[in-house]
């Protein structure tokens, strides 16, 4: 294999590109105290933290555009603003006094000055520039710096550059898969943007190699879709996130709509746009200025009024005629991308309420290599083939029915994988010292006010009156068990505890979410919450980090480890915080080894850090299933306690851990990892006895009989079918083995062996090939 080759594959191993799954996500904003109505999209992951939006009925796209009109004129008028505006932004940096800095890389080397001598001066410095001094195939090859400041030199100030009003795309990006990280002093920077600070860190970051790289690639890639729109059809571009795996752009075209013979002429304009390598530029601009560049655009209008501050500043990025309002950052020029796809459509609404606009959502991906789109292409066809809802209609698995939308029908097969999961882990749980117990499907809110969820969670809640108080089914376990650990007096011999529940969850996602059995109404999970001392969290991760990769290995999945520490709005003590951070890491040293894992600055969630684990399965294909998350908060909201050898009172910690995660989407993610070809332990189609006459049938039913007694799933086939039929649908069906009987096994006593692939095994005596499949099913193959 190349070096191409391999970085090619490394790519396609980092890359999230469930499409199935992101359809869930997609971004969706809902007003303040209200819910998004049920529509196109799904509901939103993430809360912001900015104002939002006002949801009302009123269609404001209006006129605005009334039938596709190849580059319109509101294109220069808005560009001759743009230029008047620039004007008054170089007369500002005309102010600026460049201040020698320096610029340290991660390996501890201190960078002063350019090749020609020249001192790095901030104003004027760009990451770019650093690049050169190290190699021009470097700085080339570098899609965007991660910049980590060790100060601002005296007269930067965030604010007069747009830097500390909210991101408009973080809802979008959230529930595209893409986390933003919140740092005062690191931040993603464009290549050529000068630096306004010596630098204590400066990463450099490829495409290939960094998710963050690939977020602003991508990110770019949507701008020059959105300005190859404006230049075909004259539509109002809303708002363009990347995500997880590609992008799209929203665009108001009143009543018209995309067709899939658009994308042609989609891909061959954004061809243009490549081959012009436009460069992308940054500007600073004022909230009045915003609204004077977007006034033939009444959803941009939107977003600054209620977005951006009166008496503050945003940004915008131009590319071409494209002008758009952007954080940032994006690559260089457009000629950073190489292949370009457009890969589907569908309608939205604005703000994910249907009733507001209508708009119309293209999606895309690109690559800085066209072997990439190639490879990328070919995965597309085969994540097809394996996708799980084509392949549990084809083994009449699950169905799902209208009447109860997002809750799967487990049909007799399906049910016998489920089963099968669930009982791994329940034997899992018997070896580890977790106490199985059964909670309440429903609650009296009250219960979610104190835990704190009603808060964040309510909008997915199924809520109900019962005798004039307001009640909810359980979206998830934990406060449960938090009442069960209250409803004693415990010791601190009694740690650690370690509740386990398979218990039923509803969420109310909405119905344009849902997605096969990846974005479900109705779901269990292997969920369990671990109660346990300070001093106990170490061998509790450990433990169960060594349980995960006991699954994961099982199933045949690698996967890899990430440490979430602290975030800005963390919740507790500082030094608690540092104490588990430490106890994560050093049990994370222990299982993987140190560098065997990588840390996400200020990623953990509010109440506690953990440990992300994402795992790969056949196609590469990276799935969040598993996690482990320690949690300081939900003891205090509870009053929870427990005696220590002083007799003192003091809180546990919580460890909640899942190994599957969602048992319904664990079975999706089996199912394409597996194509359908189920290993035998969890196999719902084990065994066919296929009689090569019908003499020997009531032989075949003996076999079939003994092999059901010891728990496998056999069927005969008696149909008048040939021999060789009965075998190939066997084989089509996905038996793991068919046993084939004829006058020389009755004699013998035995059965000749076939397998799914078609391979002869030979004959074998009843009592062996028993034997053998016993073995087959105790080491989980």
């Amino acid at each position: 294999m190349s070096e191409n080759d391999d970085v090619t594959s490394k790519l396609f191993a980092d890359l999230n590109v469930a499409e199935a799954e992101q359809q869930g996500k997609e971004a969706t904003k809902v007003s303040s105290g209200g819910v998004a109505k049920e529509g196109l999209q799904g509901r939103r992951a993430k809360a912001s933290t900015g104002p939002r939006i006002e949801v009302g009925s009123k269609h404001i796209g209006g006129d605005s555009f009334v039938e596709r009109q190849a580059s319109p004129e509101w294109l220069k008028k808005r560009e001759s603003v743009y230029e008047t505006i620039k004007q008054r932004r170089s007369e500002e940096l005309a102010t600026k006094k460049p201040v020698d800095i320096t610029v340290t890389m991660p390996d501890g080397k201190e960078l002063t000055a350019n090749k020609d001598g020249s001192p790095f001066q901030a104003w004027k410095t760009t990451p770019y520039d650093v690049a050169v001094v190290i190699s021009q195939g470097l700085a080339d090859a570098s899609t965007v710096a991660r910049v980590t400041y060790s100060r601002f030199v005296d007269d930067y100030s965030p604010s007069e550059d747009g830097m500390e009003g909210e991101d408009t795309l973080m809802d979008a990006m959230a529930d595209g898969g893409v986390e933003q990280k919140a740092s005062d002093k690191t931040f993603l920077w464009d290549m050529m943007r000068p630096l306004v600070g010596p630098v204590s860190k400066l990463e450099l970051l490829k495409f290939a190699d960094d998710q963050d790289a690939k977020t602003v690639f991508w990110h770019s890639s949507a701008h020059m879709l959105g300005e190859a729109l404006e230049h075909l059809y004259g539509c109002k571009l809303t708002i363009g996130p990347p995500l997880a795996g590609g992008f799209y752009y929203d665009s108001y075209m009143g009543k018209d709509a995309y067709r899939e013979e658009d994308y042609k002429p989609v891909e061959t304009e954004v061809a243009k746009i490549m081959k012009a390598k436009q460069k992308f530029e940054r500007m600073v601009v004022t909230k009045e200025e915003a609204l004077e560049l977007f006034a033939d655009n009444p959803f941009k209008q939107s977003i600054l009024t209620t977005k951006v501050a009166d008496g503050t500043r945003t940004t915008v990025y131009k590319c071409g005629d494209l002008i758009d309002l952007c954080r940032g950052p994006h690559v260089s020029h457009t000629g950073k991308v190489k292949a370009f796809a457009a890969t589907r459509h569908s309608a939205t609404n604005w703000l994910g309420d249907t009733d507001n606009d209508s708009l119309q959502r293209m999606y895309g991906i690109s690559f800085p290599d066209k072997k990439m789109l190639k490879v990328w292409k070919e995965n597309q066809e085969k994540a097809k083939a394996r996708d799980h809802r084509r392949i549990m209609n084809q083994q009449n698995l699950v169905m799902f029915h209208e009447l109860s939308a997002g809750s799967a029908f487990w049909l007799p097969h399906g049910a016998r994988v489920y089963n099968a999961l669930i009982s791994y882990i329940k034997d899992q749980y018997w070896k580890r010292g977790y106490d199985e117990v059964i909670t309440p499907n429903i609650y009296n809110l009250d219960l979610w006010h104190q835990s704190g969820h009603a808060l964040h969670y309510k909008d997915a809640m199924f809520c109900f009156d019962v005798e004039g108080q307001e009640w909810a089914m359980k979206p998830m376990n934990c406060p449960g068990h938090c009442l069960m650990f209250a409803s004693a007096i415990r010791s601190y011999r009694d740690l650690p505890i370690r509740y386990a529940d398979f218990g039923v969850l509803h969420r109310n996602e909405l119905s344009g979410a849902l997605s096969g059995l990846t974005r479900v109404r109705r779901f269990q999970q292997d969920d369990a919450h671990i109660f346990c001392r300070e001093d106990q969290i170490e061998s509790e991760v450990l433990a169960a980090l060594e349980f995960m990769k006991e699954v994961y290995d099982t199933f045949g999945m690698t996967y890899k480890l990430e440490l979430s520490t602290r975030p800005k709005k963390a919740m507790g003590e500082i030094a608690l915080w540092n104490r588990a951070e430490a106890a994560l890491a050093k049990a994370m040293n222990a299982f993987a080894g140190e560098g065997a894992w990588r840390t996400n600055p200020a990623d953990g969630a509010f109440y506690g850090p953990k440990i992300d684990i994402k795992v790969m399965d056949a196609m590469d294909r990276v799935h969040q299933c598993a996690t482990v998350q320690l949690d300081f908060q939900l003891p205090i909201n509870f009053d929870l306690q427990y005696t220590t050898d002083q007799q003192e009172f003091a809180r546990p910690v919580i460890v909640h851990r899942a190994m599957l995660g969602s048992v319904e989407r664990m079975f999706a993610v089996l199912c394409e990892h597996y194509g359908g070809k189920w290993p035998l332990w969890l196999s719902p189609r084990q065994v066919m006895v296929v009689p090569i006459h019908a003499d020997w049938y009531d032989y075949c039913q003996m076999i079939r009989d003994k092999l059901h007694a010891e728990g496998f799933y056999v069927d005969v086939d008696l149909s008048k079918n040939t021999f060789k039929k009965k075998v190939a649908n066997a084989q089509v069906a996905q038996y793991n083995f068919q046993l084939v009987c004829g006058e020389a096994e009755v004699k013998n006593n035995t059965v000749n062996i076939r397998t799914r692939e078609n391979q002869v095994e030979g004959e074998m005596s009843v009592d062996d090939m028993i034997s053998m499949f016993k073995k087959l099913r105790a080491e989980h193959k």
